[in-house]
């Protein structure tokens, strides 16, 4: 387990700026159901926490989300200056090159690092430690996080264990350098991985995805309790001192399992999953803007972000909840209508 952020009187990277992107078309359960012999609506809303999920068409690209979150994100904050942009995403438009230098050039930041970090679904939380590293040393002063993925086009169909899950969607968050007691600084980022069980999730070239779902649930559940756990410790916080919980949203079920062994209630656990889906390395930061624009989250909130992921890797890292102006997104809104500023 890597520890990677604050420490008292060091500089911290700081969230000023939040926004978000959804793919444009909205699934039903009972429009995926026909090809999964046995499978009902209701089987999958009880296994699953999903009722709908959000999918980009064949015309929307990784790159595309991604621009329309970012652009989001640097019009929530005044200053739209940016020194390095980083991309999570398990999903890049090719092979070569990198997707982020594209984004970078679209949102007109064309001369900065721009680089893509693939850490499946605990990108995001992968991303920050890079983005941290770059703030805390005095390297940038500002760094422009997004994470995007369109992995529902790598669901076989006829599979009942990966094509429920997955939606596509973009988040983007822009961070600074600030202090430890500012609100929007990160706490310590601690981030993991375990190659021996890389197998229980893949992709393989030229396939569909495929998972052994109890054993992803098995993992997921260990390692999001142990990882948060040590996440609110690193703080110096108490599970007691948590207002919100806001894990990667795989699963329902799995979140609810994390809440429990961390005894937070149901108000205290952030979902946003039901009506969107998986949406990999960017559901964490979609959870954050939902929450913060229905009053779920609110300024001054203790909060504690955990994820797990494919690799397999996972992380986590706690936040004061600072008061952002995030731009909402918007289900049915094409990432390629919005320009980027």
């Amino acid at each position: 387990m890597t520890d990677i952020g604050s420490r008292h009187g060091s500089p911290v990277a700081v969230i000023c700026g939040l926004g978000t992107a959804l793919a444009d078309t909205v699934v039903a359960n009972e429009e995926i159901c026909a090809p999964m012999a046995g499978i009902t609506a209701d089987w999958i809303a009880s296994r699953t926490g999903i009722t709908h999920r959000v999918r980009a068409g064949r015309d929307v690209s990784t790159a595309d989300l991604a621009v329309q979150a970012g652009a989001r994100a640097l019009a929530s904050h005044e200053d739209t200056s940016v020194d390095v942009l980083v991309l999570a995403t398990a999903t890049p438009d090719q092979r070569l090159p990198a997707t982020a230098p594209e984004v970078a050039a679209r949102l007109g930041l064309p001369g900065i690092p721009a680089f893509d970090v693939a850490a499946a679904c605990t990108g995001l939380l992968y991303a920050f430690g890079v983005a941290n590293a770059f703030l805390v040393t005095g390297t940038a002063r500002q760094v422009l996080v997004v994470a995007a993925d369109r992995l529902a086009h790598l669901t076989d169909p006829t599979d009942p264990v990966c094509t429920p899950l997955f939606g596509d969607g973009a988040a983007a968050l822009v961070l600074r350098r600030g202090t430890a007691e500012e609100p929007g600084a990160l706490g310590p980022i601690l981030l993991g991985a375990d190659g021996g069980h890389a197998d229980a999730l893949v992709v393989p070239h030229g396939g569909f995805m495929r998972m052994r779902g109890p054993e992803m649930f098995h993992h997921a559940v260990t390692r999001m309790l142990q990882v948060s756990q040590q996440a609110v410790l690193a703080a110096g916080w108490s599970l007691e001192d948590l207002d919100r919980f806001v894990p990667h949203q795989a699963n329902a079920r799995i979140t609810a399992a994390v809440g429990r062994r961390l005894r937070l209630d149901g108000q205290q656990v952030l979902q946003h999953i039901e009506r969107v889906g998986n949406t990999s390395a960017a559901s964490i930061a979609l959870t954050l803007a939902a929450a913060s624009a229905d009053g779920r989250l609110r300024p001054g909130h203790r909060v504690l972000m955990t994820a797990f992921g494919a690799g397999l890797t996972w992380g986590a890292t706690t936040v004061t909840w600072p008061d952002l102006n995030p731009a909402a997104h918007q289900v049915g809104s094409s990432p390629r209508q919005e320009a980027a500023p």
